[in-house]
């Protein structure tokens, strides 16, 4: 090769996007990782994960917030948007095409970092859907250390590895058992309780949220009969 040729190098937010990503869904105040999808930065892992997500919520519609990545507001739309028809005012020209508007219920807002150099320079917070939201509620500083403590604990999700997994069905599996364990047996210094002792013990996120009525051990987590055999 000439030494005339340029050297090409992927810009940041280019290099950012290739590859798969772990989406994570998160409920901060136990500390539960609610669901999760492995995916490019792509409508269509957004729409997975909001559709799981849907699937673990009780009556009651949460407050959504996220980072300023517009594929999350389309898929909450998709999944808990309503039809708005507009009628026809007689006039010349097509009418209006039914859109999808949020309900009353739907809150969601983002956090929005804007980085110049690499460098943090300022941070955002928008409301997106919804009203009755602080401006305290909104952050997703919980979420950010649970990525980090994704990376520290498993080597197949960490940055520059070499234990990388070489099949998707196989980095899924292992993210299953990993966020499995994490809710179920790991206990949370975040998480606490008086035991009948009086005494101050660490919680589980399945305890702290209600799922589970005790802590689990590794080998309750590994005998337990997920789905029914065919006998």
């Amino acid at each position: 090769m000439g030494n005339n040729q340029k050297k090409i190098v992927p810009r940041m937010e280019n290099y950012e996007d290739d590859g798969p990503w772990m989406w994570v869904s998160f409920a901060p105040g136990c500390r539960l990782i609610v669901a999760f999808a492995i995916g490019p930065r792509k409508q269509y892992i957004a729409d997975e994960l909001v559709e799981s997500t849907a699937k673990c919520l009780s009556e009651s519609m949460p407050l959504f917030v996220s980072d300023g990545l517009e594929f999350h507001a389309k898929a909450l739309l998709k999944k808990f948007g309503e039809t708005e028809e507009f009628s026809r005012t007689g006039k010349r020209g097509r009418p209006k095409k039914p859109k999808l508007v949020p309900p009353d219920d739907l809150r969601y807002a983002q956090v929005i970092k804007k980085r110049k150099g690499g460098k943090l320079q300022k941070i955002v917070k928008k409301i997106m859907f919804g009203k009755d939201i602080e401006e305290s509620e909104i952050s997703t500083s919980l979420l950010e250390r649970q990525n980090l403590t994704f990376r520290q604990d498993n080597n197949r999700v960490s940055r520059k590895t070499i234990g990388f997994s070489k099949k998707i069905a196989c980095l899924i599996n292992r993210m299953v058992l990993y966020c499995t364990h994490f809710n179920f047996c790991r206990e949370h210094a975040g998480l606490t309780y008086q035991d009948g002792r009086n005494v101050k013990c660490k919680n589980t996120p399945a305890r702290e949220a209600g799922i589970t009525e005790s802590k689990w051990k590794l080998r309750d987590l590994l005998t337990f009969r997920s789905f029914k055999t065919s006998t």
